[in-house]
């Protein structure tokens, strides 16, 4: 008995031996062990975000062979889905997909998280372009065009939006200070509302994202004069960027992906690692692009200092424009 009983510990340790090298301990254990992460998308099936979760949801699943489910827990702007988020365990299991209502939605109401605070920021995946456009028949053939006729005319020209409270509406009055203008905003309950009244001449111009007015820039109904990108849009390469029209103004729509505060370390740089290699297959580039979805990659302490640089420039306007949602 003694012998199987010796016999049966060197065995054991042997294979002790043999799992710890296989699977270590912290970064590689977490990667190796077999678990279902959840990634959160803070609004409805279908939209935008949802699309792009689930395609990078499907890649990565497949090349690491984890088990990766997309949950849709839309309401109040995205904030029952952050919340939400905000209070999982921070073990790496349970992932969020934000967008700028992450930084606007904490200095227009009162939240039970800080954006600054609450998590850990993981990669800012993708950007969508945001265009202000005019009516094809408008006198307004720059944005120069534009602005100069509304500090000359104050007060009389309006521009369309979703809004309140929007990356856009945010945008329009950075664009107001910077330009020393006064044009009116004029809010609508979603883009297409806001592209329908420029359609109709019942607007000036219009502020919105790239997908909603591909078709009517394509069929030359609209007119693109002004991109909130950091560098000009590949598909309009004539259409200067606010930035470098001289107002120093950034204002896409990006989503990124964040994990609850105190994740480790480790698990960070690992799922840094899954959503990086995941965007750079050239078949999920096809599927997004198309949506108006263009991948980014800004990851870790890069896409902090985004999360944080937007909180400061967004939080500033809404107190001084005295911005205000139901």
């Amino acid at each position: 008995m003694k012998l199987l009983r010796g016999r049966f510990l060197n065995v054991a340790a042997a294979i002790s031996c043999l799992a710890a090298a296989l699977f270590p301990s912290g970064h590689g254990a977490w990667s190796q062990t077999a678990r279902t992460i959840k990634i959160v998308v803070a609004a409805p099936p279908g939209g935008g975000s949802d699309i792009m979760a689930r395609l990078l949801a499907e890649q990565i699943g497949r090349a690491q062979k984890t088990t990766i489910l997309v949950e849709n827990r839309p309401g109040a702007n995205t904030a029952i889905g952050t919340e939400a988020v905000a209070r999982a365990a921070p073990d790496g299991n349970t992932l969020l997909i934000n967008t700028p209502p992450f930084v606007i939605n904490p200095q227009l109401r009162k939240l039970s998280y800080d954006p600054l605070t609450s998590f850990e920021p993981i990669c800012n995946l993708v950007h969508s372009p945001q265009l202000i456009v005019v009516n094809s028949v408008s006198p307004y053939r720059t944005l120069g065009d534009l602005l100069s006729t509304a500090r000359t005319k104050s007060g009389e020209l309006t521009l369309a939006a979703a809004g309140p409270g929007t990356t856009v509406h945010i945008a329009f009055e950075m664009l107001k200070r910077a330009a020393d203008i006064n044009m009116t905003f004029v809010p609508y309950p979603g883009d297409a509302p806001a592209v329908n009244a420029l359609l109709g001449g019942h607007v000036t111009s219009e502020f919105g994202p790239y997908p909603g007015l591909a078709e009517h820039l394509q069929a030359g109904k609209l007119r693109a004069i002004a991109t909130a990108a950091r560098e000009r849009f590949k598909a309009l390469p004539d259409v200067p960027t606010l930035a470098e029209s001289g107002y120093g103004i950034e204002a896409d729509v990006w989503q990124g992906v964040v994990a609850p505060a105190r994740t480790p370390k480790e698990t960070v740089s690992q799922i840094v690692e899954w959503f990086t290699a995941a965007l750079q297959v050239p078949e999920i580039k096809a599927k997004l692009v198309p949506l108006g979805l263009y991948p980014v990659g800004i990851c870790g302490a890069d896409f902090a200092a985004h999360i944080r640089k937007q909180y400061d420039a967004f939080g500033r306007i809404i107190r001084e424009a005295n911005i205000k949602v139901e």
